[in-house]
């Protein structure tokens, strides 16, 4: 089955609230809080961890993607493309941005995702000096 660069994008955007909180609405809906800890992309079925419904509160839901309606993300997302861009200044055709998988490579070497930089050497310190400065800046006020 091929897919279409919207649904790259959508599995992309998706891939973004991993390891985030976020409200799930079903079908009949019920709501669930919880931070999205996975989802199969073929159905959209998403697994949630310390999940509250009403008063209950649940280490692990599973949630059939033939029963959500709304997934909702509660906390601003980490904007990679934007960090790339940034990189791709400093290093000019060194830096590739692999959306659907959410990290950036400098120089086919260093790896850059939302947790942080990987590798040592003085170059690795540069990249980690500009994610550093970039997570304070999307922290905002």
């Amino acid at each position: 089955m091929s897919v279409t660069t919207g649904g790259r994008r959508y599995i992309g955007e998706l891939n973004g609230f991993i390891d985030k909180n976020v409200k799930v609405v079903t079908t009949r809906g019920t709501t669930y809080d919880g931070k999205l800890v996975g989802f199969d992309p073929s159905t959209l079925s998403v697994v949630l961890e310390d999940t509250s419904l009403g008063n209950e509160k649940f280490s692990r839901v599973i949630i059939r993607g033939e029963s959500v309606s709304e997934v909702l993300l509660k906390e601003r997302p980490f904007d990679m493309k934007g960090l790339s861009d940034r990189l791709s200044k400093l290093f000019p055709n060194m830096v590739k941005y692999y959306e659907d998988a959410g990290f950036v490579t400098v120089m086919d070497r260093i790896r850059v995702t939302i947790d942080g930089v990987e590798g040592t050497g003085p170059m690795v310190e540069r990249v980690k000096k500009v994610y550093d400065q970039y997570v304070v800046e999307q922290r905002g006020p």
